[in-house]
């Protein structure tokens, strides 16, 4: 018995170095990739934070002064940035996080070509959005007399004179939401698809057998705890390309900073002061704030759709 015992541990430690290579192997891409495009960046990003570098010269140690004048000196960032990007941020990331389910859903209920050909159709606005946004909401909400909108406006009496939509602050920012909740079925409505339609039909049968009454529990009940891991996928998507959609504003309005600074959000003053101003320290700071707040929201949205670990 003890040979026996002693053969089996020696196979054993030859198994396990072999089966760590194959496992090392197998994740060396991935870690690669990882670490040249997203730790590495990062950590170069948070060095940055505490200097002062104009691009030209050195970087040089600045401590928290990038911080401290980002939080209580920057009054556009205090006063505009910051609650443009959390209206923004908390209307078109639930908004199309719910908006995303509910079609989903409802694409669920239909025959496979048609369910096939909306789901293209829905989802192409994500991939396109740049071109669309620039040639068709451009020309949607134009200021002149040849835009759309103003034109529809005019010949219903509405109005006398084109509004200047893009470029007013009353009306930036709701077309800016608008237009980005009408672009937001990427690849988080996908998964969705992919998770109602993987969910075993025997459960909702059980369901109806045990009492359930309607569609609203059904959801409630099996479709979304069925689900969780492409729930949180969707969140967790939802999150990040609402704090990195500043981009419409400024394909919309022409101009960085967006006129008024009405549809100026974190992801522009970024831009603005790193590749605008060159001064990348600067801007480090400010995207190292974005970082704490998308992970922020992140973790809340893990906790609401990530897997409870049970205790005992």
């Amino acid at each position: 018995m003890t040979d026996r015992k002693k053969n089996k541990s020696k196979q054993n430690r030859k198994r396990f170095p072999r089966e760590g290579i194959r496992t090392f192997l197998l994740l060396l891409p991935y870690g690669l990739l990882f670490f040249t495009f997203i730790a590495i960046p990062i950590a170069v990003a948070i060095g940055l934070s505490f200097t002062y570098f104009d691009v030209i010269n050195k970087p040089v140690f600045a401590g928290l002064s990038n911080y401290i004048v980002l939080l209580t000196q920057d009054e556009a960032f205090l006063k505009f940035v910051l609650p443009n990007t959390f209206k923004y941020a908390l209307i078109v990331g639930p908004g199309g996080y719910v908006l995303s389910f509910l079609l989903a859903w409802m694409l669920a209920q239909i025959q496979k070509t048609p369910r096939t050909i909306l789901s293209l159709a829905i989802y192409t606005p994500s991939m396109l959005g740049n071109v669309f946004i620039g040639v068709i909401w451009k020309s949607f909400f134009s200021g002149d007399q040849s835009g759309i909108f103003n034109h529809l406006l005019m010949k219903l009496d509405i109005i006398d004179q084109p509004i200047q939509f893009l470029l007013s602050t009353d009306y930036l920012m709701n077309i800016m939401i608008f237009v980005s909740l009408w672009s937001s079925m990427g690849i988080g409505f996908l998964a969705m698809v992919s998770g109602i339609l993987n969910i075993d039909e025997q459960l909702y049968e059980a369901a109806y057998v045990d009492g359930m009454k309607n569609r609203f529990q059904e959801i409630i009940y099996i479709t979304i705890p069925s689900m969780k891991p492409q729930m949180l996928f969707g969140a967790v998507m939802s999150i990040v390309n609402a704090f990195n959609m500043g981009w419409i504003g400024v394909t919309l309005s022409g101009t960085n900073p967006t006129p008024g600074l009405a549809g100026q959000l974190i992801t522009n003053h970024i831009d603005d002061y790193g590749f605008l101003r060159y001064e990348m320290g600067y801007a480090a700071a400010i995207s190292v704030v974005l970082l704490l707040i998308v992970t922020l929201f992140s973790k809340v949205a893990h906790g609401l759709f990530g897997e409870k670990e049970e205790i005992g």
